[in-house]
């Protein structure tokens, strides 16, 4: 009896798949119980009808092509475990490897794309033994169309050249696994490895998602946490220069501008956990340096390479949330790590404000320093290497000198020497903000508003000092606006999120796209000249302090909503390139987060608190609508062939 082995109940949407007639005419089922996505279904029907069930394929107007593994959402599909077939009698052949041996869940992540999908399909036909899994030569949909066979199938998959899926946010693939299996090719041990980051135990990602996000927390918060002590700094040194005593805050960001850019390909050439540890300790060191910094000039430079190293986990954090949690799970987790970066600026003044008042600025950087340094130790005994490049190579060195056969290479290599791959991995990022219109558009909103974050960093102290008298330490608290706004709009997002994410998903027929993280962001964006308008002008008039600490409880909600809502979205659009596009944004906005404040000062000399906070507003409403843009024509530009960005 000829039967495919592979039955794919699929959640794609009414027009994208279509089923065979002499299915529809044999099992009695019709195609809205096919879209009705439910594995018990499937089984359901050989329990039936099993006898007179025969070929069932998917095709999809997208490709053009039959797809025997479900299409580009093979993570939503459901697939029938070769026992059940060989329970039901299907066949009494036994799971000829254990790739063809299926789980309930399918190999690969939900970002698979249609060519791994084609190919992995080839490969199951060629490594099994029953003669019934090939196609037949041609088939009639119910539509009516004649569809290839698969052999069309296979010359389709061909040679896909590297980097092809970057817009796509897919896995890479190997491109011999459109034909014969090749034995030197190490891969993961089936879906189910527990070596496999995503397979991961709840508490091994609960435990390195904390400890990132802890890292995340302490870098920024090195920036802005000596910020109410800068007056002691600039009586200790002698200087009165306006410039100075701004830039000694906002250089920090100069080392998020460039770290990203080595830290980056690094993470991608050697692992993240290397990165990790060695940026660690180069925090805690120049934290140490600033601390007994004997001028003025050496604590800038101390402060640029504290900020180079602290740059590690806006880098590529995100990148490994994205190698550990599967993508309708990563919303809470980034909502967790992107919460560091907004958070910290805001409790860093707090803090820095009454440890200056008993202790001296100095005391600002010892703290940092310790604090660097727990957490060093922690990430050095407990976090794991999650970057499946680096486990895969180790394993294949592994099994090099296991099996003396110098011919086996990792399923993810590319064939690339160590020296072209990092300089690859250094012109990457640049390619991606300057080619990109996502990247870069989303760069440069993120970017304004981080800079808006730093002026305000930079300002708020001698706002409230001067205007409404507030003492050393008690002006730290006037940070406390930001914070209480950020975690609103923490609580908000992470509870909408994902939530959100599958409702999209479900509506639209089981297809989940990087664009439905967007809507909170349609919303939060118009917070941010809210919260400039409403800050400026009862500064301004010096209305009672507590409004313009409202005001700027909007603009936390607002930012955070930004931040946290682009960062989902470009790891979820550049999956295995994540790092990169973080890379990319985190260059951009730590840039503008540098510059802006330096201008800050003479823009409020001349415009005054109103004026100069409502011109920052008219450029936030013109860019507002950015998010809008990309929830409609996002999809359009991640997949035209004119804005792939080719490496």
């Amino acid at each position: 009896m000829a039967l495919t082995i592979l039955l794919v109940l699929s959640p794609l949407v009414n027009d994208s798949a279509c089923i065979l007639t002499s299915y529809s005419e044999s099992s009695g089922f019709t195609q809205t119980d096919i879209h009705r996505r439910s594995e018990e279904l499937a089984l359901a029907a050989f329990k039936i009808n099993f006898s007179e069930l025969v070929d069932l394929y998917y095709y999809t107007p997208y490709s053009g092509v039959i797809v025997k593994r479900g299409a580009v959402d093979a993570g939503l599909a459901y697939y029938i475990r070769w026992n059940t077939l060989t329970q039901y009698g299907v066949t009494s052949t036994p799971c000829p490897t254990a790739r063809v041996c299926l789980s309930s869940r399918p190999v690969g992540r939900q970002e698979t794309s249609q060519e791994q999908n084609y190919a992995d399909w080839s490969w199951i036909k060629e490594s099994s033994t029953i003669a019934d899994v090939n196609v037949p030569a041609k088939e009639v949909a119910v539509d009516g169309q004649e569809h290839p066979s698969q052999n069309s199938v296979d010359e389709k998959i061909g040679y896909r050249q590297e980097g092809e899926d970057v817009e796509r946010g897919s896995t890479p693939v190997d491109d011999n696994r459109s034909g014969p299996r090749d034995p030197n090719l190490v891969d993961w041990d089936g879906p189910d490895d527990p070596m496999n980051p995503l397979n991961w135990p709840f508490r091994k990602k609960f435990v390195a998602t904390a400890t990132i996000s802890v890292i995340t927390l302490l870098t920024p918060l090195g920036s802005s946490m000596f910020a109410p002590g800068v007056p002691d700094v600039m009586k200790d040194f002698k200087s009165d220069n306006v410039y100075l005593a701004s830039f000694v805050v906002s250089v920090y960001l100069l080392g998020y501008c460039f770290g990203p850019l080595v830290i980056a390909p690094l993470s991608e050439l050697y692992g993240r956990m290397p990165i990790y540890n060695v940026c660690n300790v180069l925090f805690t060191v120049f934290n140490v340096a600033c601390a007994v910094a004997p001028s003025l000039a050496s604590l800038i430079v101390f402060r640029l390479f504290a900020g180079l190293a602290g740059s590690c986990p806006l880098t590529i954090g995100a990148g490994s949330l994205s190698d550990m949690i599967r993508q309708e799970k990563r919303g809470g987790a980034m909502a967790a790590w992107a919460l560091g970066p907004l958070l910290g600026p805001v409790i860093g003044p707090v803090a820095g404000g009454y440890l200056t008042q008993a202790k001296g600025w100095r005391w600002t950087f010892w703290v940092l320093a310790i604090a660097s340094g727990a957490v060093t130790i922690n990430t050095l005994v407990f976090m794991r290497e999650s970057y499946a490049y680096i486990i895969l190579d180790r394993k294949t060195k592994r099994l090099r000198k296991e099996t003396g056969n110098p011919n086996l290479r990792s399923v993810l290599d590319t064939g690339r020497s160590p020296r072209d791959l990092f300089a690859w991995s250094i012109v990457r990022p640049t390619k991606m903000l300057f080619l990109s219109p996502i990247v870069f558009l989303l760069s440069l909103y993120v970017a304004v508003i981080y800079g808006y974050l730093y002026l305000l960093f930079t300002t708020i102290t001698d706002v409230f000092e001067m205007q409404y008298h507030f003492s050393q330490g008690s002006v730290g608290l006037a940070y406390l606006g930001i914070g209480i706004g950020s975690m609103i709009g923490l609580f908000v997002l992470g509870a909408t999120s994902d939530r959100l994410l599958k409702y999209l998903t479900a509506k639209n027929g089981g297809v989940a796209k990087p664009e439905y993280r967007l809507p909170p962001m349609i919303v939060g964006a118009w917070f941010i000249p809210l919260a400039l308008f409403w800050y400026g002008w009862t500064a301004d008039k010096k209305d009672h302090w507590i409004l313009p600490i409202i005001g700027t409880a909007f603009m936390g909600i607002g930012m955070l909503i930004a931040f946290m809502t682009t960062s989902t979205y470009l790891v979820d659009a550049y999956t295995v390139y994540s790092a990169s596009a973080m890379a990319a944004n985190t260059v951009f906005r730590s840039l503008m987060g540098a510059v802006l404040p330096l201008a800050g000062g003479k823009m409020y000399q001349t415009l005054g608190l109103g004026w100069g906070n409502s011109l920052l507003g008219f450029i936030a409403v013109a860019l507002a609508p950015l998010p809008i843009v990309f929830w409609l024509f996002g999809e359009r530009i991640r997949t035209s062939k004119r804005f792939q960005v080719e490496f």
